[in-house]
């Protein structure tokens, strides 16, 4: 890694594939004419009998891997999220999940943030469209650190997995040696007030809510719950009924997404008030991502306010 304080996780994705790739001669990289913006293009430069480039083809990349897989290898299908999860969902339900084939799926430019490509490139979808299909494990990570965890670990896993990933640039915020243990989630900070749970690079709008609180006198647990599948209902449970209110953070839809998965946790366990940050039935829009954020309601600063709104249920 280099040593800036903000880097892609798609580049993360990059560096990890071929270094796992140089210990593991099963690892093998599927594209669909993106290779560049995937940074699967490292892989093939360095390992090209083992890179195949389907071009615009995601349905045929997909049937492709199911049959590398069945021959022993460990096939990544690399394209943008909102392609994978959309155009071949077909292939990855009924080929890849129904027979629980060792499939892995790379989805880049996850969320707004992917700023100027606009709402056709924005993947605000693919989280509750992975999550839905049985077999899937689902993983969103955080920053550089955790999207190279997750690959490693992905790349041990039998069956299915579907790793989210983006475009930006976007702050470290955790460190080489933290934990990444699938289906677990990470406590960031502790408090007792309310929970925040978020995941993927919007975590460090999350951070920054927490600060802003806490001058407040607002004291709060931070949850980082880089796995969407499964998820850690016991760390839910749990924070529910210590804290007494939830607030869910994400960059993505919050019809069926991340924050609808920690609430059908709550209810079912230990029911309290709840907010949710995320895309809140619409399509993304053009711009930077930092004013993709203020549009869409996804700062600190709106994090802060729907904290403050949930404690009021909560005293009620």
């Amino acid at each position: 890694m280099t040593d800036k304080t903000e880097i892609a996780t798609r580049d993360a994705y990059g560096e990890a594939l071929v270094e796992l790739a140089a210990k593991d001669e099963r690892i093998v990289v599927l594209g669909a004419d993106l290779t560049d913006s995937t940074r699967t293009k490292w892989f093939a430069d360095e390992y090209p009998d083992r890179f195949f480039d389907f071009g615009i083809a995601e349905q045929n990349m997909l049937n492709a891997a199911a049959g590398l897989s069945l021959v022993g290898k460990i096939p990544w299908v690399s394209t943008y999220g909102v392609f994978v999860a959309g155009r071949a969902w077909d292939q990855i339900r009924t080929t890849t999940c129904y027979s629980n084939l060792n499939v892995k799926i790379g989805g880049a430019h996850g969320g707004i943030s992917v700023g100027p490509d606009g709402a056709t490139h924005q993947a605000l979808e693919d989280v509750a469209t992975m999550r839905v299909l049985p077999n899937m494990s689902v993983i969103v990570p955080a920053d550089y650190h955790e999207t190279k965890k997750a690959v490693a670990w992905a790349c041990e896993h039998m069956g299915p997995v579907y790793v989210r990933f983006g475009r930006e640039p976007v702050p470290v915020v955790t460190k080489a040696e933290d934990p990444f243990e699938w289906g677990k989630a990470n406590l960031i900070s502790d408090g007792s007030d309310v929970t925040i749970a978020s995941n993927g690079p919007v975590l460090k709008q999350a951070m920054e809510a927490v600060k802003l609180l806490g001058k407040k006198g607002v004291s709060v647990r931070l949850l980082n719950i880089h796995t969407v599948k499964p998820i850690d209902r016991e760390a839910i449970a749990k924070t529910a009924r210590e804290t007494g209110a939830i607030v869910t953070v994400e960059e993505h839809q919050v019809a069926g997404g991340f924050g609808s998965a920690v609430a059908e946790v709550v209810v079912q366990t230990h029911p309290v008030p709840m907010r949710f940050i995320g895309i809140q039935d619409r399509f993304g829009e053009s711009g930077t991502p930092e004013e993709l954020f203020e549009e869409f309601g996804l700062t600190a600063k709106h994090i802060v306010a729907a904290v403050e709104d949930v404690l009021k249920d909560k005293k009620a």
